[in-house]
């Protein structure tokens, strides 16, 4: 027998499981372990186990790329692929080509994944959220009419808010139309003028409500643009509608009460509006009649006729002043001038002469001196009463 060398026995088994049809497109059910994600090249590597044995699994970066579903340890998955050998290392392993998840645990996993995905995207951020619109017109509800989930709705709301048009649009609810079916009746309830949407079903299996946990559906949720309210009919677990919608409720019932409020509310807060409108009418109607007074008051001061009566009382005011001031001008200037005439009189020549006394004149001129005449001289005397004409015979 010839030596061969290493390379060689590698290429030659590798050449005969190429050749096995068994080999080829085989699908191998097994735990993930070992996951490996080479984020540069895209290249996945992990190891496919059982409860007995294990074999090394290697997914290329074309195949990677169509994966629906997130890898990692611990995952119980089926793939699909072709058995071949690593020549480099003599290690026969399975080149993946697809990975399906295995049973239900599998798909609880799958929807945790697509949680996972959504949440990153924003999808379910609060911030996105938007208030329900407070009098709706028109709510929209995207169920299946024959179910009970409508009749729950019309119920609710013709008994709480019979003002609103309920806008109803048939979908499927289950089965592999129905999130397609959902899509369109959001899009149609929207197109048509809702003020707010109800998407929904009544109660059923985690199957039956798989509908309601696909990329589909809440991306037709997360792009409506009128608020949504999601209810699927189900308590514990919340769907991915449920996460996606603006608001979740329990049930198709609960949903129609979030959507519009009651018309017993509504009269409360009419008749609360109406009492608050009249106590601020009255208010108003107060301080309007206040302020007229005040105005009224400037204005009747302002007025000619009460500028003319306060002219008038300042005038005879001022009149009143003058007349007292003249008054006492006049007492005091009669007071003085009888102070004068008592001065003058207590001065007069005439109170002298009365005394006894008389007055010589040369012509015109008082004589004081009796150097002032010669003898001979005739002078005029002036008496208190009377006068009379001496000549001088003598003089001293």
């Amino acid at each position: 027998m010839p030596v061969i060398t290493v390379s060689q026995i590698n290429k030659y088994i590798g050449f005969v499981l190429k050749g096995d049809k068994n080999l080829r497109g085989i699908m191998i059910k097994g735990e993930i372990s070992n996951f490996v994600d080479h984020y540069r090249s895209g290249h996945l590597y992990f190891t496919l186990k059982d409860s007995e044995s294990a074999i090394r699994a290697v997914m290329f970066a074309s195949a990677a790329s169509r994966l629906k579903i997130e890898l990692e340890d611990g995952m119980s998955v089926i793939v699909s692929g072709s058995v071949g050998v690593y020549e480099k290392t003599g290690e026969y392993q399975i080149y993946v080509n697809d990975v399906l998840p295995d049973g239900a645990g599998a798909a609880s996993a799958a929807l945790e994944q697509l949680k996972r995905k959504l949440a990153k995207e924003g999808i379910f951020d609060e911030a996105h959220k938007r208030p329900l619109p407070s009098l709706p017109k028109k709510i929209g509800v995207v169920t299946s009419l024959t179910g009970a989930a409508v009749r729950d709705v019309i119920n609710v709301l013709t008994r709480r808010y019979p003002v609103c048009e309920v806008y109803a649009m048939n979908a499927l609810v289950q089965g592999a139309g129905a999130p397609d079916s959902v899509c369109r009746g959001i899009l149609r309830a929207e197109s048509a003028g809702c003020d707010v949407i109800i998407v929904g079903r009544g109660g059923g299996s985690s199957e039956d409500l798989s509908a309601f946990n696909t990329e589909k559906v809440a991306y037709a949720v997360y792009n409506c643009k009128v608020p949504v309210i999601s209810a699927v009919g189900h308590e514990v677990d919340f769907t991915v509608c449920d996460l996606a919608a603006d608001l979740r409720a329990p049930t198709p019932s609960a949903a129609a009460e979030l959507a519009a409020p009651s018309i017993e509310s509504l009269y409360e807060r009419i008749d609360m509006l109406e009492g608050r409108a009249g106590s601020s009418a009255m208010s108003a109607v107060k301080s309007c009649m206040e302020r007229f007074s005040a105005l009224d008051a400037r204005l009747a001061a302002q007025s000619p006729e009460n500028r003319f009566r306060v002219n008038k009382e300042k005038l005879a005011n001022l009149e009143g002043r003058l007349k007292t001031a003249a008054l006492r001008c006049i007492e005091s200037r009669n007071a003085a001038l009888e102070r004068n005439i008592a001065g003058l009189e207590a001065m007069s020549p005439l109170k002298v002469l009365s005394r006894g006394y008389s007055l010589a004149y040369s012509g015109s001129e008082l004589i004081k001196d009796s150097e002032k005449i010669q003898s001979g001289e005739r002078i005029e005397l002036r008496f208190a009463k009377g006068g009379a004409s001496a000549e001088i015979i003598e003089k001293w």
